[in-house]
């Protein structure tokens, strides 16, 4: 038969920026950025969209903004109109939001040779995202993460979502930005379970790639849980370089069935869904990864000294590592997220687990009595802590 057959590939770069007072006048980061973007004589436009939790914790933002683009209006024309978004997994829950962007977009005449910049949470920078990339077939995105996760694990990374039909990300896209600026000043006004959040997905990436990035996570625990900005600043560059190096090198639009950076993630993205996502994603991901450690030790695999090492750490951080859904209905909720994940990717289930601290080893089963095991352990163990 005859037929015809095409290959192309499409490189992507982009890069993460690391600074403090990014809309400060005499920070010229991000205006040389679009100075070094502009290839004709058209002043590029840009759409703001922002977290309102930002706007709230940073009142003076949005005259800084206007500010500071107000200096180069001879090659940037902002778009005044800033868009203001709820923040949080209600971001991504409202189908109404993607709407408001696109309307921007079209309203504003916001083209791909134009700029949609994304400041908040990973929630915040999943949506715009979203929106960029569906508009036109693609206008380029730029993210400011303002909080820990956001800065070292999703806004670094490819993936755009929303939710929707009750599952987590069922709709998105791989299309990475155009670059990231993290402020390390946006992280100042935190609160404490936003900035711990974020370090259980550095905890996470140490566990399956780097037992010396963890080794220095559990002796600096402390550190970070009293909020020393220094520690954080690190484990922020560290992680985000390694969830970078991940991405060059493996499967970054994920086409196979394996996602080894979602160590824990199996039953986090359930019970966020399962508590109406009263818990923070990076919570979520602290009980999956003592869930998924306890599992890897009674497979044998995973030393009871390492495994109490790995929960040590994460309640000196302050998590808290078990939560009634859990296991209400004997645990059938959180158990469905294992079908859901599968499902996610398509193929044969695909789960990471610990062979050793710093060594993930991929699964394609998992033991529901095992599971249940493990949350039975956590639960006991959280009893015991309230006792003492």
């Amino acid at each position: 038969m005859d037929h015809l057959q095409q290959a192309f590939s499409v490189q992507f770069t982009y890069t993460v920026f690391f600074t403090k007072q990014l809309f400060d006048k005499a920070n010229s980061l991000l205006v040389d950025f679009f100075k070094q973007q502009s290839n004709d004589e058209t002043r590029k436009k840009l759409l703001f969209v922002i977290d309102s939790g930002v706007i709230e914790a940073h009142p003076n933002l949005q005259s800084a903004i206007h500010t500071y683009f107000g200096q180069h209006a001879d090659f940037i024309e902002l778009i005044p109109d800033l868009l203001i978004i709820p923040g949080g997994e209600t971001a991504k829950n409202e189908p109404v939001f993607v709407e408001k962007i696109v309307d921007a977009v079209d309203k504003y005449g916001i083209d791909r040779h134009s700029y949609v910049v994304a400041i908040g949470g990973g929630s915040i920078l999943d949506l715009v995202g979203y929106a960029a990339a569906i508009s036109h077939r693609g206008i380029r995105h730029v993210r400011i993460p303002t909080t820990v996760l956001s800065q070292n694990d999703s806004g670094v990374g490819v993936k755009n979502g929303v939710n929707y039909r009750g599952k987590k990300n069922f709709l998105g896209t791989f299309v990475p930005p155009v670059a990231v600026f993290n402020d390390s000043s946006f992280l100042a006004t935190l609160d404490d379970r936003d900035w711990r959040s974020g370090i259980s997905e550095a905890i996470k990436v140490a566990l399956i790639k780097d037992a010396r990035f963890f080794d220095w996570i559990e002796a600096n625990a402390q550190a970070l849980a009293a909020r020393d900005a220094v520690a954080m600043d690190y484990l922020i560059h560290r992680c985000a370089q390694m969830h970078l190096h991940h991405i060059s090198g493996g499967d970054p639009f994920e086409m196979g069935s394996s996602r080894p950076l979602d160590f824990g993630h199996w039953s986090a993205h359930k019970l966020e869904q399962l508590t109406n996502f009263e818990l923070r994603h990076g919570e979520a991901v602290a009980i999956g990864i003592a869930m998924d450690s306890l599992y890897s030790q009674q497979l044998g695999w995973l030393t009871a000294v390492d495994t109490n090492r790995i929960l040590a750490t994460l309640r000196t951080l302050g998590f808290s590592l078990y939560q009634p859904m859990l296991d209400a209905n004997d645990s059938a909720g959180v158990l469905k997220g294992l079908a859901e994940f599968r499902e996610h990717l398509g193929g044969q289930l695909t789960i990471m687990l610990l062979e050793d601290i710093g060594k993930g080893v991929e699964v394609h089963e998992m033991n529901p009595d095992l599971v249940r095991q493990a949350i039975a352990t956590l639960k006991e163990q959280e009893q015991q802590a309230q006792l003492v």
